[in-house]
């Protein structure tokens, strides 16, 4: 009887064995707060297009920048070339192509192959760009003069400034005696003309 007992306790044994020997798993617990953290790990759209434009932004069109390589030395060496190769052109009043020029005509066509913008005037070509002291000038800068009257302290003449070599200023510009031609201010009748000088690139 014994012996039956125990034959028929032995699988109910084994099995409650197994059981307790098997791995326990700790039940998923979901705090009540866990969605309002999960949301706050969430990248929002905004965030990364927000990262995105810091970062790799796209500049806009700055007009000192554009300006700052109009100015580059190499385009004024350029701008120097052209208008020297112009040397020898006839002076003609009021003339802006390379047929003929006069003072200012011959800036404005210059300049015009530069895509720099410069009115045909003396008077007006003296208001643009910046005033720049006359020992900080540089090539391509113009060098404004008074007319054939240096008493008369207003613009007249206007030329661009190629060489400021020991502070000696050399400038090429159209003259009604000689056309298209270069020049220095020092030790010339032009020191006691000279008004200013400005810078357009």
């Amino acid at each position: 009887m014994k012996k039956t007992m125990m034959l028929m306790l032995l699988p109910l044994s084994l099995l409650t064995m197994l059981l307790w020997a098997a791995p326990q798993q700790t039940p998923l617990i979901v705090a009540d707060n866990e969605p309002a953290m999960l949301a706050e790990t969430l990248i929002e759209p905004e965030t990364v297009a927000s990262d995105l434009k810091e970062n790799f932004a796209v500049p806009e069109d700055n007009p000192s920048a554009i300006a700052e390589e109009k100015g580059g030395e190499n385009n004024k060496k350029k701008l120097i070339t052209y208008a020297m190769s112009l040397l020898g052109t006839p002076y003609v009043w009021a003339g802006v192509s390379p047929k003929g020029f006069d003072c200012s005509g011959f800036i404005t066509h210059v300049f015009q192959k530069f895509d720099v913008a410069v009115p045909h005037s003396s008077a007006l070509q003296a208001k643009e760009g910046e005033f720049v002291a006359r020992d900080e000038a540089k090539i391509g800068d113009l060098v404004i003069f008074t007319g054939t009257n240096p008493k008369k302290r207003t613009p007249g003449h206007v030329g661009i400034i190629i060489s400021t070599d020991d502070d000696n200023i050399e400038f090429v510009h159209s003259s009604s005696v000689g056309g298209v031609k270069v020049s220095k201010v020092e030790g010339t009748g032009y020191s006691r003309r000279f008004l200013q000088i400005r810078r357009l690139l």
